[in-house]
């Protein structure tokens, strides 16, 4: 009997697994990847993160027990990496979630405000759209200080009208169905219909933009650690460590090629995660390809 069981329950998995798009298979491995690297640095690193050995620096891949070799400071390049990649984790978590609660909430009320008032605040949402990040970090950098508090702060900033945006247009489109008057006319308020009607039939948009901001974060990150506005020394930063070896690519290549590939790899993992989401939840998506 419990064979049976067995083989009945085995065969709809392999269906399914066997059903998901490439995409997000690559892109859940990677990113799960990455969140096990992050978990591991708070248990376990090769070495100290802080600690200094001027007498080892620049020693090269697979040198003494330092499988990436070391830095100008005589750090272990593994460990700045992995450490860096809870950095990036960090920052872009806290910076994409804040950002898509009231990026969320902000959509789902200029979707279901007035015309007059919808306009305005579209309106408002477009400039937010487009002033950069980068600028809005650096602004922040000179007025509470470098850090990433300034980093996480810019990326909400930015990424709050993009996440209203995204939810508007989706939100005016289900309101516009015969149910939700429906659901008006039985007394419901806006907000119930808002979480319990909306929501649920935009959430996978939520979520394949969620996988997108995740990505872009982590760029937008690296991007402001190296301009010198991002995480500040002892943390570990992938753009900081790049800033560093930017000096010293004749000498250690490695100690920049490193780094940049890591943050080409983390991006890569949630684009591809995001493109893979998009096909599960529209196959149409995969048709026209």
């Amino acid at each position: 009997m419990v064979t049976r069981l067995k083989k009945s329950w085995s065969k709809p998995t392999r269906a399914r697994l066997s059903n998901l798009p490439a995409s997000l298979l690559i892109g859940g491995g990677l990113v799960g990847f990455l969140v096990c690297v992050a978990l591991l640095s708070f248990v376990w690193t090769p070495y100290d993160p802080i600690t200094i050995d001027v007498r080892n620096r620049y020693l090269p891949i697979w040198s003494d027990g330092h499988i990436l070799g070391t830095d100008k400071f005589g750090r272990d390049v593994l460990t700045q990496l992995i450490m860096g990649a809870r950095n990036s984790l960090f920052v872009s978590v806290v910076s994409t979630l804040v950002s898509l609660v009231i990026g969320t909430l902000l959509g789902l009320y200029v979707a279901a405000a007035g015309a007059r008032l919808q306009n305005i605040i579209s309106r408002g949402v477009d400039v937010g759209v487009a002033i950069p990040g980068i600028l809005v970090a650096m602004v922040l950098a000179t007025a509470i200080g470098p850090g990433n508090a300034a980093a996480i702060t810019a990326i909400i900033i930015w990424f709050i009208p993009v996440s209203a945006r995204v939810v508007i247009g989706p939100t005016m489109q289900v309101l516009s169905q015969d149910y939700i008057e429906a659901a008006f006319g039985y007394g419901r308020t806006k907000w119930f219909v808002l979480f319990n009607h909306v929501l649920p039939n935009i959430s996978s948009i939520i979520i394949v933009q969620a996988s997108v901001m995740f990505a872009a974060a982590i760029l937008i990150e690296a991007s402001l650690s190296f301009l010198g506005v991002g995480a500040q020394p002892p943390t570990a930063s992938w753009g900081r460590t790049l800033k560093e070896a930017q000096p010293l690519m004749e000498i250690a290549p490695s100690l920049m090629v490193v780094p940049g590939l890591a943050i080409v790899i983390a991006v890569l993992g949630f684009n591809l995660l995001g493109d893979g989401l998009r096909t599960y939840y529209d196959p149409q998506q995969a048709r026209k390809r």
